[in-house]
């Protein structure tokens, strides 16, 4: 895939209302576009982001035999609010700019989509809608808060809702980042580099499985050893805002696809929507979106069926671009539900 192809583009809401209250003031959202709307606009592909990852981390979904073809898709990618290229603590000046950023949930990051789709692409229906971790949390919540909008959708490595051990092991990184004196309640001159190197450290011993570690699968990542491993994570988390990296963390923490005006956070009733064809990808070895949590879920989504991904790289294994094998089996999924829907040509 030629990535110069992609369009970035921006989308601003001069107030966008927030569903727990309150409102985002100028409020934008980045978004990266490549291939066209067709005519009966029902050829958009939405691929959210994940936690810490900018929009160009989708890119490697539509490589190799992906069937997200560009010549027959418009494929969109959004980036999500908090994450340092839409509206963020990093990049928002004023008192709503650093710590006075307002708390989000994953309902506020889908109805600024939903104003896009509507506003940009002539409230098009949406021919699939696939993500990793967060990005697939985020398209589980558009299946249930617009199903009449959604015809297909893949998630891989999450679940519907923030488990509460998944909330615990967030707190955990949370509680280690915050713990550096110099990042004064998000009130810091510098970046609190300490801390977001502790945050590092305790993240990577979540993010992969017992058995890569005991296996040394890092050295098929390139890394001589943990150590190694560990100061490439170090270094990926210096280089983002602490605030980002919180207000993110915690639109996950009370993430939940229940969570949407009407629907009083019935968890249930909002996963009874979700009749279009649905693949949930959690992988065996996930430290915390775990097979039993999705396999719950994806019993009370009439459209979904369970298509675990067997891999040592725990949590990571979805990551787009990160194990080819996956890849294979995340483009097969996609391959799918699209039949399913009845996608075939386009006009």
């Amino acid at each position: 895939m030629n990535r110069t192809s992609w369009k970035i583009k921006e989308f601003r809401v001069s107030n966008l209302e927030l569903s727990e209250g309150g409102s985002l003031r100028d409020a934008r959202l980045v978004y990266h576009q490549i291939g066209t709307l067709n005519a009966p606009k029902d050829n958009l592909v939405l691929l959210p982001t994940y936690y810490g990852g900018a929009a160009a981390g989708n890119y490697p979904l539509l490589d190799g035999n992906s069937p997200l073809d560009p010549e027959r898709y418009c494929i969109v990618i959004p980036a999500m609010l908090g994450a340092g290229e839409s509206s963020s603590p990093s990049n928002t000046r004023g008192d709503q700019g650093g710590a006075g950023f307002p708390r989000l949930t994953l309902y506020d990051n889908i109805a600024l989509q939903k104003r896009l789709v509507d506003d940009v692409f002539g409230g098009a229906s949406l021919a699939l809608v696939a993500g990793w971790s967060m990005g697939g949390m985020q398209a589980l919540q558009w299946a249930a808060a617009w199903p009449d909008r959604v015809r297909a959708v893949v998630a891989s490595c999450c679940t519907a809702e923030c488990s509460p051990h998944n909330w615990l092991f967030l707190e955990g990184v949370k509680a280690a980042l915050k713990a550096d004196p110099s990042f004064q309640e998000g009130r810091y001159n510098r970046p609190p580099e300490a801390g977001l190197r502790a945050f590092a450290r305790v993240y990577a011993g979540w993010a992969y499985s017992q058995a890569f570690f005991r296996n040394s699968g890092y050295k098929a990542l390139g890394f001589e050893s943990v150590e190694a491993l560990l100061q490439f994570w170090e270094q990926d988390h210096l280089a983002q805002d602490a605030n980002d990296l919180l207000s993110v963390l915690d639109a996950w923490q009370r993430g939940s696809v229940g969570r949407f005006p009407g629907n009083r956070h019935n968890l249930p009733r909002a996963l009874s929507r979700i009749t279009m064809p649905a693949r949930l990808l959690p992988c065996r070895t996930d430290l915390y979106f775990t097979v039993e949590d999705a396999g719950r879920e994806a019993a009370l989504m009439p459209g979904a069926r369970l298509d675990v991904i067997e891999s040592d790289w725990g949590h990571i294994a979805g990551g787009p671009g990160r194990n080819p094998a996956v890849m294979v089996q995340m483009f097969r999924a996609m391959t799918e539900v699209l039949s399913e829907s009845g996608q075939g040509t386009f006009g």
